[in-house]
């Protein structure tokens, strides 16, 4: 499939090899230059990082600009696909996600890490599990040849869960792991890195449909896409440089947190396309169903991190790990969809 053809493009498809680059940068410059990652740290408002959030916004708005609402009506065609998206992302995986964190990073690893770095990294997971994926979905839908429309309606219906949801669910897993969570700070990262971007997209798609032009929308979002991921990638170097001296005095703790989160992405895929399997759900809509329920709206995790716990915490270092792992997971799981298609009716 050459990139011309491909919703994937050269640059996307080697994400995990741009995180993993931008890793060392930021390690690197964190060790070098550790003065300035400290003024960068120390430029924040309510608990938020100014710098940290206007990378994220650049990251979360061109995604939000896929959203369409007007979607919702179809709401009702193939209610199994849309069943399976909806328990699995918001009944099964943040409990699931929170288990994991329990039992590895308070029983398996409970001899290699610290009690106190063990909660962070528990919260971390919890942030990722409570924040279905939005925008990357659309990806894995095509790469599957899933269907367009009904993705569009799962992503739509997610979104306006979302507002409600996310803070109080989030609250109720952190404080079940003993983590005091701020509510007006949780609150804030919602208005900031959900209903805002949401809105300003729901606002642009709007304008873009009013012009004459009907595929003006994707040309806006072929124009920005390349922002998104320059704001993705320079978040994760300002992360990792926050977080240089934990990391080159603890190497193992990226594997470390990286274990749970494979078991739980791999896992929550199973239940999804097995549960599509067994309740005879046509692939086109099988397929998109379990990868939106295994990938994560990492952005929101890592802003939601960064204001409840801080720059240099580990909740924030585990949601970044994140965005290290699901590309490649990813790329994994559509493989396994394709090469399983045969197998639904």
């Amino acid at each position: 499939m050459n990139s011309e053809q491909s919703p994937m493009g050269n640059f996307e498809r080697y994400l995990s090899i741009w995180v993993a680059l931008c890793i060392v940068t930021g390690v690197s410059a964190g060790v070098l230059v550790p003065d300035v990652f400290q003024f960068i740290a120390s430029i924040e408002y309510a608990s938020v990082n100014l710098v940290v959030a206007i990378f994220i916004w650049v990251m979360i708005y061109p995604m939000m600009v896929n959203v369409d609402f007007s979607s919702i009506k179809d709401v009702g065609k193939k209610p199994k696909g849309l069943c399976i998206t909806l328990v699995v992302n918001w009944l099964i995986k943040p409990f699931t996600m929170a288990a994991l964190g329990i039992l590895f990073f308070e029983h398996i690893f409970v001899g290699l890490i610290s009690p106190e770095d063990a909660k962070e990294y528990i919260a971390g997971m919890i942030l990722l599990g409570v924040a279905p994926c939005t925008a990357m979905v659309f990806v894995w839908s095509q790469l599957v040849k899933g269907d367009a429309n009904y993705t569009l309606v799962q992503v739509s219906v997610n979104d306006i869960i979302m507002i409600f949801a996310f803070a109080p669910l989030a609250a109720l897993l952190l404080g079940v792991t003993d983590v005091i969570v701020p509510w007006e700070t949780l609150l804030l990262s919602v208005l900031l890195y959900v209903l805002t971007p949401l809105a300003a997209g729901y606002i642009t798609r709007k304008k873009l449909n009013d012009a004459a032009d009907i595929a003006s929308i994707s040309k806006f979002t072929a124009s920005v896409k390349p922002f998104s991921i320059m704001g993705l990638l320079a978040t994760i170097v300002l992360l990792f440089g926050f977080q240089a001296v934990t990391i080159i005095e603890k190497p193992m703790v990226i594997l470390l947190i990286a274990v749970p989160l494979l078991i739980q992405s791999y896992g929550i895929f199973a239940v999804a396309y097995g549960w599509s399997y067994l309740w005879k759900v046509p692939h086109s809509t099988a397929a998109p169903a379990a990868l939106i329920g295994t990938s994560n709206f990492f952005e929101l995790a890592v802003a939601v991190a960064i204001s409840l716990f801080g720059l240099n915490s580990g909740a924030a270092l585990t949601t970044v790990v994140g965005v290290l792992v699901e590309v490649p997971v990813m790329l994994s799981l559509v493989a396994l969809a394709n090469k399983t298609k045969n197998k639904f009716s």
